[in-house]
């Protein structure tokens, strides 16, 4: 069954990425993320200037944004993958929702949580419920 939307198995990133990602301070550089290099930092700089994402922690704001009240992870994740894929990321969403979602956990305890994505179908109904 193929599904769209972010799936944290099509992540490329690397443990040894992951962790320093996860251990470093958030600077505000952009291709600090994993998976965002130059050509997806300057995607991310278009449009309106409200719509703009500059720096780090704005796109982590923007991650935020797209979390509403009764929106759980699957739809949370989705949800920014598919920003990401309006903003023409066509490259490393999965890897760069990841980073994102994991570093906000670190300081937002149960915004994600991986094991949400181990087996669809039991989460579809979990998410239902």
């Amino acid at each position: 069954m193929s599904k769209t939307g972010y799936d944290p198995k099509k992540s490329r990133v690397s443990e040894s990425t992951m962790s320093d990602w996860m251990r470093s301070k958030v600077s505000g550089e952009l291709t600090d993320v994993p998976g965002i290099g130059p050509g997806a930092a300057a995607r991310l700089a278009t449009g309106e200037p409200d719509e703009q994402i500059t720096n780090t922690y704005q796109l982590i704001g923007k991650f935020l944004m797209l979390k509403g009240e009764g929106v759980g992870v699957v739809e949370h994740s989705d949800r920014f993958w598919f920003f990401l894929q309006e903003k023409g990321i066509t490259a490393h969403r999965s890897a760069i929702v990841r980073a994102i979602a994991e570093k906000v956990n670190g300081m937002i305890p149960g915004v994600y949580d991986s094991s949400k994505f181990d087996d669809d179908e039991e989460n579809e109904e979990e998410e239902n419920e």
